[in-house]
C-alpha cells in the first residue's frame, strides 16, 4: 500500500515533529529510519513558519470545541464558540440540549 506524500495529514504537526526527533535520538533505530526522518524533519520544517500558524490555529479550533462540550459554559459562550470555528471552516459538533 503506497504512502501518501503528507505523512502529517489529518495529525497534530508538533506531534509529527516529536516523533521525527525522536527517532533522530533513539539508538535502536536503523541508520536508514534516521536519515528518512531527518529528511522529512527537514522538509516539513521548511515551512517558513506556517506550521507555527497551524499549530496554533489547530489548538485555537480545540478550545473552540472545549467551551462547546463545558458545563461551565453559557449558552451563549456556546453559540458563539460554534459561529467561531464555523468561521474558521470547522464543522461544530451539534448541541447535545
Amino acid at each position: 500500500m503506497p504512502r501518501s506524500r503528507e505523512p502529517s495529514e489529518g495529525r497534530d504537526p508538533e506531534n509529527v515533529r516529536r516523533g521525527y526527533k525522536a527517532t533522530l535520538k533513539n539508538p535502536n533505530v536503523s541508520q536508514q529510519a534516521k536519515q528518512h526522518a531527518q529528511q522529512e524533519l527537514d522538509r516539513y520544517e521548511g515551512g517558513g513558519g506556517s506550521s507555527e500558524d497551524e499549530r496554533h490555529a489547530t489548538n485555537v479550533k480545540r478550545g473552540l470545541k472545549a467551551a462547546t462540550h463545558n458545563p461551565n459554559v453559557t449558552d451563549m459562550g456556546k453559540k458563539q464558540a460554534r459561529d467561531k470555528l464555523e468561521a474558521m471552516g470547522e464543522q461544530p459538533d451539534q448541541p447535545s440540549d
